[in-house]
């Protein structure tokens, strides 16, 4: 399964780096052809950034899962995008973490990942 990543600021692509994962820059794919998650930066008043919503209408059928970054000052609209993609799509919403995040961040990212990556995999069996 691929990570596929959005990061206007850098937050996210800091995050993944620090993940277990290979995120790939969505800005370098045009299409996808395998099962992947998207982890992305909210913008405005917990809006989906324009790029992710466009890159989502051409490959939102290998969509699987999301996360999303954000900042707690925004309230409920922290990490928002993540919620909107979840409910858009039906798929699950993974995490929210703050800007970069954390330690637990990370490890909780990676089980996450993994763990849904083992049911897809026994889906296919």
């Amino acid at each position: 399964m691929k990570i596929v990543y959005y990061s206007l600021t850098g937050n996210v692509r800091r995050f993944l780096q620090k993940t277990k994962f290979t995120g790939e820059s969505m800005l370098d794919l045009q299409t996808i052809d395998q099962s992947f998650v998207m982890v992305t930066g909210t913008i405005g008043f917990g809006e989906v950034p324009d790029a992710v919503r466009q890159f989502l209408n051409r490959n939102s059928s290998h969509l699987v899962g999301v996360a999303s970054s954000g900042n707690r000052n925004w309230g409920e609209n922290f990490a928002r995008s993540g919620e909107l993609i979840a409910a858009e799509y039906h798929v699950p919403l993974l995490m929210k973490f703050e800007l970069h995040g954390n330690a637990h961040d990370v490890q909780l990212f990676n089980e996450k990942v993994d763990e849904l990556n083992e049911s897809l995999r026994r889906q296919t069996i």
